[in-house]
């Protein structure tokens, strides 16, 4: 779904008709399904289609936004009038031309085998592939497999004479297990997926992901209550981002800097970090989950620097918030739909790989915790406190992989701990995820390598 140059010209030109520095019209259609499988049998079949367009006009910093499924040219310029007398103070504005520029994606995704060719009886089997492959041991309770997959066609034309497309591929796979031993229940969930087609179970075959969410079930049953105390860390990279998604990464975000909900606030410049920690937010990683050619205002993606060697050198940022800072989009723009406003968002955020060899960071820990996946946590952006689930974790006793624990809970700092980080590994580990923000959800990814924590509160199970 598109627009006519005549209608667009026509509706950006009302919306501005009684003044403002800038609008955009933002056009989306998305086909979408959804299956479930659970507790041995197909729970859900959804599919549907849905398209839409959202009109934003930016006036003395204010957004005024409003949307409608009916996308005739009497309509949007009904939409357009509503958007400028909301947004309307002082004279009428300028009379506007437009003249656009369209630009083709930075860089192409590819998509190997796109969603609709596969047809829904395949679909069906891989959920009941991974469902059997999760059984593999009476003590399993409990298995839920979903498969998602969606294609998202996006246009953004604006005031500036900016006219972007996007098509955006979507697949997602993931197995929740739960456990029981004993009286001891335990949960897993493994998920797989980006922007990219069903080629992406040639990597992760549906029976492999939901092994391995099994496998970690039956380690925590048989694994031992964790001790708390103050203790060193390691994290290795197949844990995922996740601490560096929660504990700096919303904090860069320019929105929640500029409004005081931030520990990095007013901080570009400084040193915020370990010299060995380089934190980079980059939307072009082909077929990473937060992967996209233009973000949802129609700004190229791109390699962002947030900190490198521990120094603060930039937020991430949107049109709004870059036009309260005076500077460029970072191209972080992001919306979880057409009814909803663009806000700052990261996209691939990871800590870049170090020099350390990740078997010798281990061997260099005496008594600890080697963290191999991280579970939910909850993150306090104005001071920076977290505290983080362990999903998956082992003692390190005499610098050697000990026995598996259960319900150790991370609690730190992020400033601090980052300052404190001594050993950063040569390898990278992603994880993927939804995150939320304000009542919106969006794609991402986070990654980091295996990391040295001299000391952190390490939580344990009550006895």
């Amino acid at each position: 779904m598109t627009i006519k140059d005549t209608t667009a010209k026509k509706v950006l030109a009302v919306a501005l008709a009684r003044g403002g520095e800038f609008a955009d019209i933002f056009i989306e259609s998305r086909k979408a399904s959804t299956l479930s499988y659970d507790d041995g049998r197909l729970d859900n079949v959804l599919s549907g289609q849905d398209t839409g367009c959202g009109i934003r006009l930016i006036r003395n910093r204010r957004e005024v936004y409003a949307y409608t499924n009916d996308l005739s040219e009497k309509n949007l310029a009904e939409i357009a009038a509503f958007v400028a007398s909301e947004g309307a103070g002082g004279e009428p504005g300028q009379k506007r031309t437009f003249n656009f520029k369209k630009s083709r994606p930075a860089f192409l995704n590819k998509i190997g085998r796109k969603p609709s060719t596969v047809a829904l009886a395949r679909k069906i089997s891989m959920l009941e592939t991974g469902d059997r492959a999760a059984r593999q041991s009476p003590a399993i309770r409990q298995v839920r497999v979903l498969l998602r997959d969606l294609v998202q066609d996006v246009t953004v034309v604006n005031s500036a004479g900016e006219w972007a497309t996007d098509t955006r591929t979507h697949v997602l796979f993931s197995v929740q297990v739960v456990g029981e031993k004993g009286g001891v229940l335990q949960t897993a969930y493994e998920p797989a997926g980006g922007t990219i087609g069903f080629e992406l179970f040639d990597q992760h075959p549906p029976d492999e992901v939901a092994k391995t969410a099994a496998a970690r079930v039956l380690r925590n049953l048989d694994a031992r209550p964790m001790q708390g105390g103050r203790m060193a860390v390691v994290m290795a990279a197949e844990a995922g981002g996740t601490m560096i998604h929660e504990a700096i990464g919303h904090g860069l975000e320019a929105d929640l800097a500029n409004e005081g909900l931030s520990v990095y606030g007013g901080k570009l410049g400084e040193k915020v970090a370990s010299d060995l920690i380089t934190v980079v937010d980059d939307g072009t990683i082909p077929n990473r989950r937060g992967t996209f050619s233009f973000d949802d205002e129609g700004v190229k993606s791109g390699r962002n620097v947030l900190v490198e060697n521990g120094v603060l050198k930039r937020y991430l940022s949107s049109r709004l918030s870059a036009m309260k800072d005076g500077t460029q989009s970072t191209g972080n723009g992001r919306r979880q739909s057409y009814e909803h406003l663009p806000m700052v968002r990261m996209t691939n955020t990871y800590i870049a790989s170090g020099e350390d060899d990740p078997a010798a960071i281990v061997k260099s820990v005496d008594r600890g915790l080697l963290v191999t996946r991280m579970g939910g946590g909850q993150v306090n952006t104005v001071n920076g406190d977290f505290v983080f689930e362990v999903s998956e974790g082992y003692l390190i006793e005499n610098g050697q992989r000990g026995p598996a624990v259960r319900g150790a809970t991370l609690t730190g700092n992020g400033p601090r701990i980052l300052r404190e980080i001594d050993r950063v590994g040569t390898d990278l580990g992603f994880g993927i995820g939804t995150c939320g923000k304000n009542g919106q959800a969006v794609p991402v990814s986070d990654a980091q390598p295996t990391i040295r924590i001299p000391e952190i509160i390490v939580g344990g199970e009550l006895n």
